[in-house]
């Protein structure tokens, strides 16, 4: 069944990517590495999504913002034949309006993507680390506690995805997808941190109009554009493929 499900993928390609980390915060490569290697794996349209402010490690600089998008509007013009979008991974919190990010930067972007991370305060990064590690005491509190902060973060923003959905806590993957069909944002299946696993894709797609999104999460230039692991996991999981929005088959 394996085989099949390869066979499968194989017979399809990304249209685009638009979850990809660069030097601006702790990806390996630059906007121009990521934007050729886009270019080489066919993506039509790619995004650059650093990491979010607020993160104590490797948030990207609010200075260097203009940076970036300069980089980008560089990179538009001297390869036309790829979109190249400036977009930024935020930190979901507790708290606020949800983000580590101003009302006022959301003009700063094409569009914005935002996940749950550790090491941020705020956000019950130390219960989670370490739930975990299997320290599973008060696992019932926790999980509706992280799955309100989600939801207090999709409703407050306009998130066009939310990345890596269940990873770092338990979370109800089933009341998210609700209120991510009511605020309009794709379920992201990831194919480096491996959520949504195959059982919330199980979980997720029962929900009417869920849309999904496969990202590479590319932290280094050489994965940008990784998708097939996530076909093969909505595969698995039962997951009519029409559902995942930036995949086609191969003419």
């Amino acid at each position: 069944m394996e085989n099949q499900y390869r066979e499968i993928a194989d017979r399809y390609e990304m249209i685009y990517d638009l979850h990809t980390h660069t030097t601006y915060s702790h990806g390996k490569g630059s906007v121009e590495d990521n934007v050729r290697k886009g270019i080489e794996r066919g993506l039509e349209y790619i995004a650059i999504s650093d990491h979010g402010p607020g993160h104590l490690f490797y948030g990207i600089n609010r200075n260097e913002i203009v940076n970036i998008r300069n980089d980008i509007e560089r990179m538009n013009a001297k390869y036309p034949k790829t979109h190249v979008k400036i977009s930024v991974e935020a930190n979901i919190i507790r708290g606020g309006a949800g983000l580590d990010i101003k009302p006022e930067e959301f003009e700063e972007f094409d569009f914005i993507i935002a996940g749950y991370h550790y090491g941020l305060f705020g956000c019950s990064c130390v219960r989670n680390w370490l739930w975990s590690k299997g320290l599973k005491l008060g696992e019932a509190g926790l999980r509706r506690s992280n799955t309100e902060m989600v939801i207090n973060a999709l409703r407050e923003n306009d998130i066009s995805i939310l990345t890596h959905p269940g990873d770092k806590g338990p979370f109800d993957i089933e009341e998210i997808a609700r209120v991510c069909v009511e605020t309009d944002t794709l379920m992201e299946i990831n194919t480096w941190h491996g959520h949504l696993t195959e059982e919330e894709i199980r979980i997720a797609s029962q929900v009417e109009k869920v849309g999904f999104i496969i990202s590479s999460d590319a932290h280094t230039p050489g994965r940008v554009g990784d998708f097939k692991e996530g076909v093969e996991r909505a595969l698995r999981a039962g997951l009519d493929l029409k559902r995942i929005v930036n995949i086609k088959e191969k003419k």
